[in-house]
């Protein structure tokens, strides 16, 4: 993939996040770090007290359990969206003309679901990987191959 200058990379997870810009050629990208930031997201038995709630059938003394609340992946999900918002805001400030968005493919699923029409127009590609922990001359590898 050819990422062209001065295209904006969103590199994303549920909890990281990575805005990158390439200060380089489209064949030769150099990708500068603009802005990062990361959510502190602990695991579900952390954030939860309680187990699995219990409806009543509705007739007799039936009663079934219901699944347990996922708060990490409920946070991650906010956090998602919360990305999608930083893109729109930097959209309509005229931030960025191409975009390409990099992230895990269920975070990639919540990023579409919040992005703004202005987004949208100047997405040129996603890719579906985690690539939040990797070194930034790796991330130019790969969007590059």
């Amino acid at each position: 993939m050819t990422i062209p200058n001065k295209a904006l990379i969103l590199v994303a997870d549920g909890r990281k996040f990575l805005f990158l810009r390439n200060d380089g050629n489209p064949m030769d990208p150099t990708l500068r770090v603009e802005a990062h930031g990361e959510q502190y997201n602990p695991p579900t038995r952390e954030q939860g007290t309680d187990g699995p709630g219990r409806v009543n059938a509705g007739f007799g003394n039936a009663r079934s359990a219901t699944e347990a609340t996922d708060f990490h992946q409920l946070e991650e999900d906010r956090f998602a969206a919360d990305a999608a918002d930083m893109l729109r805001r930097r959209a309509l400030a005229g931030d960025f003309e191409q975009l390409i968005v990099v992230a895990p493919p269920r975070t990639l699923g919540e990023l579409r679901k919040h992005y703004h029409k202005e987004v949208e127009s100047r997405l040129i590609q996603e890719v579906p990987k985690d690539l939040t922990d990797h070194p930034i001359l790796s991330i130019t590898k790969i969007l590059s191959a």
